[in-house]
């Protein structure tokens, strides 16, 4: 019998061309080069690296200088960047294409985290509608031919939402995509992703792709967003956690050229230990450390072997392993044949948190016009370091 595959579904950011609709969300300490490598190992689409501070790239910081260097084979590379002050957000953004660091640049409007939000930036910002007109225009600008894109949640609450606002100004402003994050700021990342939002923002925005992001923990979970919702693309963060091969069943079900039939991975034990032990490989390579890439993959351990049969004891000891020979010796202990244990394995994965009220600058709810003394003090209130 012949399978049946899925009907392609492509996508194209400016002049992108993506075998599948699907992005690789940002998530800071995860979506290093490692990650994203063995990730485009399993699939198809884009793959954002972590969350990069404007103001540290643009003051040349080690650490961000480093995490903005691509492996030569991640193409297209994809960087997003934090801001809050327009002219830093463009004098980074200018660091990138006139370096040839990046073939697509991302913007962040959708942090929920304090550390961000307090000072105005991620989910906080567009709140101030010329504010972030403003970044937003400056960025697109300074792009060029890069395309640059946006990701943003609903709001700060629901008394306070943004999206579509938003959407339309970023459409306007030249964007080349607009990604949401179906909840708002306070909702951090609990409770079920309002997929409804998309739907509107989708009716909105209609002269570029809307991408659409929040709880897709399968395959079958994108398909229902793109079919429910109309959106273009998905964006996939906490699903992916421990389970890289995602992008495998996503190419497969997008029907992405060239993809197998629609089937997902069978995720034995034994293959779950390889795709843990291949990403431990590539941070030790990434770090250039070998100690040092042991002690990143540990917080990994939890989500790759969620539901499997590990002990508590190899499950600690693979938490605090400090060299590939040890992890090996761990994994050899595994029954390579167990089964992918089905529900025990699915839903959730990372954090989930509880609502809580988003941290803010005094009075930023206030207006939605920025004020001139909360204008001088945003190139102040930049971040100087990367991965919030």
């Amino acid at each position: 019998m012949t399978p049946t595959l899925a009907p392609a579904r492509t996508l194209r950011i400016g002049p992108i061309a993506l075998d599948a609709p699907v992005v690789l969300a940002p998530m800071a300490g995860i979506t290093n080069t490692a990650f994203r490598r063995l990730c485009r190992e399993y699939g198809a689409g884009l793959y954002v690296s972590e969350m990069i501070t404007s103001r540290a790239l643009v003051e040349r910081n080690a650490t961000t200088m480093r995490l903005i260097t691509h492996h030569e084979s991640e193409t297209p590379r994809s960087i997003q960047l934090y801001g809050v002050d327009p002219a830093t957000v463009e004098g980074a953004v200018r660091v990138l294409v006139d370096e040839d660091r990046a073939d697509h640049i991302d913007l962040n409007f959708g942090c929920p985290v304090p550390k961000v939000t307090r000072k105005g930036g991620g989910a906080a910002l567009p709140w101030k509608l010329e504010l972030f007109r403003d970044i937003v225009t400056r960025a697109a600008r300074a792009a060029g031919d890069i395309p640059l894109t946006v990701k943003m949640r609903k709001g700060i609450d629901y008394d306070h939402l943004t999206f579509l606002d938003a959407g339309r100004i970023a459409e306007d402003a030249g964007v080349a995509a607009v990604a949401l994050h179906a909840r708002t700021a306070a909702e951090f990342y609990s409770g079920q992703a309002d997929w409804s939002a998309i739907a509107a923002l989708k009716e909105a925005v209609t002269s570029v792709p809307v991408l659409g992001n929040g709880d897709i923990w399968s395959a079958a979970d994108a398909v229902r967003m793109m079919d429910e919702t109309g959106c273009d693309g998905v964006v996939v963060g906490r699903g992916c956690l421990g389970r890289p091969w995602l992008f495998g069943d996503l190419a497969r079900a997008l029907g992405a050229p060239g993809s197998a039939p629609a089937e997902p991975v069978d995720a034995t034990l034994g293959f779950v230990a390889e795709a843990f032990r291949r990403h431990a490989q590539l941070l030790v390579e990434f770090l250039d450390d070998e100690e040092r890439g042991c002690r990143d993959i540990r917080k990994h351990v939890a989500w790759y072997f969620k539901g499997y049969p590990v002990g508590g004891d190899t499950r600690a000891a693979l938490a605090t392993a400090s060299s590939l020979a040890e992890i090996d010796d761990l994994l050899q202990t595994l029954d390579p044949d167990a089964p992918y244990p089905g529900a025990a394995a699915e839903g959730q994965r990372g954090r989930a948190g509880t609502p809580k009220r988003p941290a803010l600058p005094d009075g930023w709810l206030d207006s939605r016009d920025l004020g001139l003394e909360a204008s001088r003090s945003l190139a102040d209130a930049e971040l100087d370091h990367s991965g919030g």
